[in-house]
């Protein structure tokens, strides 16, 4: 039941009315049936829901259930048959995938490799299949390529364990690479790994597992009563973890206990161990951060470690700094826009513009939030492209007769949006430019904004901004923005960024609507608005939500000093940790955004201040460039200026 178990994910949602012809809704009612009885592993009530859909747009995905009802009593001429037939649709590649998992687990490898090549979305657990599959066939070289998996902060699946086992039992596992990912598990707090991860040590290095719980769960203690051996690697190790640990939310504090212990350590180790303590400074804007790296010299930072080190550095202005992380990043990473964008800023810093205008020329092409702030260093202001393309009806009638974009739609319309946009997302790939256009226009006819955005998104060449950058609803949008006094472009860029237009948005944690608002801040700013008779399901009505929404972004913009960069990061993660960001002297708004702690929040700034640029640009606004936006960020004292009636906002909580 496994396999039931993983296919019936791909049909979850709740359904809505459908408002096509009388047939069409008894067709979407037979098909929710079918779907229902396949979750509840009603096979009769299935096939007979399954019998009145022959010739429904929505055919493969019956067929795909039927199948996986009985997917092991299916023959391969049956599986292969309709991964065939139904290429266009991602249910051909998870029929693939849940097919190659039971092949596995009955060890048919031959079988297993001779269909796996055809598989597109390779997850890890079907990656160490096949290197099993490899292996059992004779392919020595398998096992080397399997190392670089053992190189993990994260739990591998069941399916990766026999080839670390294998490359235990044959020599290619060293201790060091033992110590290597037991650090990386560490440092990535993930303890139960950890303890999986040392059952590959020999017997003399075996570490303490209870010392290790205690590091974990306590640090301060473990540090004051030190219950290891620091002349053991183990014991210097766990107490690096416990310090590491500790300086995760109070770096200073750890910082004594390191000065009193690192003359027991190694050179390597000690460098490692500051660069553990300047990593998490960091990430507390620590000005002692950076003088901490220094002494890390000697230790390989990773690029995260060298991201942070970067961000240390903006925030002291040291340019030369900044351009020396860089360097020390991975080529990939370096060709990171971010990167590039600050390479450039640094080398220009230290006189040398030519060769930071010759990163940022190319850069300032892109259309997004580093593109436009290289624009701006060169005197620009990045915005929609001089030229528009716009497709023909007949590229979109066409676009909209394709199966796989009949059957998105149809899904979309019973409100299967799981389901919607996996096969969405499958139909688009590889379309040209004009083809993804036309298909972003027939989502966006259709009131399916997020997928036209993603699907415009994705050009290369020719580019509708009216597609990635859409406006519905404006006349609510533009009355609400005018009671309240907010920029429209500003609001909008927003809601991109919140819910792409989605009314019926819901997050993981509770926030509802357009704007996304959390529960107990709708009713707050409902009381405050003098809102009668408010009920939380107001919450995702168009007019209510915006009304809200605008209301509570125009009472934080007020409290932050009008600051909209300031408001957007309070919007997202809470004004407390919006004004604890902020420096002790004023800073340029790219350097607050890009020293924000926490990474969802920090693209989601900005992308929000992004897109407003682009809003902005679309509506006829004066021009203003994105480092105009971010503007400068004001010194503070670190404190929400609440009282009275305010005193329980969201804002000051």
């Amino acid at each position: 039941m496994k396999a039931l178990y993983i296919a019936v994910v791909f049909f979850a949602g709740a359904a809505f009315p459908s408002f096509g012809n009388a047939a069409s809704t008894n067709q979407e009612a037979d098909f929710l049936a079918a779907r229902e009885a396949f979750r509840a592993g009603n096979i009769s009530h299935f096939d007979t829901m399954a019998a009145r859909l022959q010739g429904h747009v929505l055919e493969p995905f019956v067929a795909y259930m039927q199948l996986m009802l009985r997917l092991k009593e299916a023959s391969p001429e049956e599986i292969k048959g309709f991964i065939q037939r139904n290429g266009d649709s991602f249910l051909a590649d998870r029929l693939l995938a849940e097919w190659l998992r039971m092949l596995a687990k009955s060890q048919r490898w031959e079988l297993y490799m001779s269909e796996y090549p055809a598989l597109i979305t390779r997850d890890s657990d079907l990656v160490c299949y096949a290197l099993q599959a490899r292996l059992a066939l004779g392919e020595s070289a398998a096992l080397a390529e399997a190392k670089p998996y053992w190189f993990s902060a994260e739990e591998q699946p069941s399916s990766c364990l026999p080839l670390s086992d294998a490359l235990a039992t044959n020599g290619l596992l060293t201790v060091e690479d033992v110590w290597a990912r037991l650090r990386l598990t560490l440092e990535a707090g993930n303890v139960s790994v950890a303890k999986h991860v040392a059952r590959y040590f020999p017997g003399q290095q075996e570490i303490p597992l209870r010392e290790l719980d205690r590091a974990a769960e306590n640090p301060l203690a473990f540090l004051d009563n030190l219950p290891v051996d620091l002349k053991t690697r183990a014991g210097r190790e766990l107490t690096l973890f416990a310090l590491a640990r500790m300086a995760r939310s109070q770096p200073q504090q750890a910082l004594p206990y390191w000065n009193a212990l690192y003359a027991k350590f190694s050179a390597e180790e000690q460098a490692y161990g500051w660069g553990q303590l300047a990593f998490h400074a960091a990430r507390k804007h620590d000005p002692d951060a950076l003088a901490w790296f220094g002494k890390a010299a000697g230790t390989r930072l990773s690029d995260l470690q060298l991201a942070w080190k970067v961000r240390a550095a903006l925030r002291e202005q040291n340019w030369q700094e900044v351009q020396a992380a860089i360097a020390a990043m991975s080529e990939a990473e370096q060709n990171q826009g971010s990167w590039r964008y600050w390479k450039a800023r640094a080398l220009k810093a230290q006189g040398k513009a030519v060769q930071g205008n010759a990163i940022l020329a190319p850069l300032s092409k892109e259309f997004n939030y580093y593109g436009q702030l290289a624009a701006g260093e060169l005197g620009a202001v990045a915005g929609i492209p001089a030229e528009i393309v716009k497709v023909g009806d007949d590229e979109i009638k066409a676009m909209e007769r394709l199966p796989a974009i009949r059957r998105a739609l149809a899904l979309y319309e019973m409100n299967l949006r799981y389901e919607a946009n996996r096969e969405w997302m499958w139909a688009v790939r590889g379309l040209d430019d004009r083809r993804l256009l036309a298909a972003a226009e027939v989502a966006q006819r259709h009131g399916w904004y997020d997928r036209a955005i993603s699907t415009a998104d994705k050009t290369q060449q020719l580019h509708d901004f009216s597609l990635r950058f859409p406006a519905p609803h404006r006349d609510v949008m533009q009355e609400q923005a005018r009671l309240v006094g907010l920029d429209e472009a500003w609001v909008y860029g927003l809601i991109r960024q919140e819910s792409r237009f989605i009314q019926q948005a819901r997050s993981g944690v509770g926030a509802s609507g357009l704007m996304q608002l959390m529960p107990g801040t709708a009713r707050w700013v409902a009381k405050r608005m003098g809102m009668k008779n408010f009920r939380q399901s107001l919450v995702n009505q168009l007019d209510t939500n915006v009304a809200l929404g605008t209301y509570y972004l125009k009472y934080v913009l007020d409290k932050l000093d009008g600051q909209p960069l300031l408001a957007t990061a309070a919007y997202n993660a809470g004004p407390r940790r919006a004004i604890n960001w902020r420096s002790a002297t004023p800073m340029e708004g790219a350097i607050y955004a890009e020293t924000i702690p926490f990474t969802e929040t920090r693209g989601y700034v900005q992308k929000v201040m992004s897109n407003a640029v682009y809003y902005g640009n679309r509506f006829g606004q004066q021009l203003q460039s994105l480092k105009q936006r971010l503007g400068t960020i004001k010194s503070g004292s670190g404190k929400t200026e609440c009282s009275g009636d305010d005193e329980r906002a969201p804002a000051c909580e």
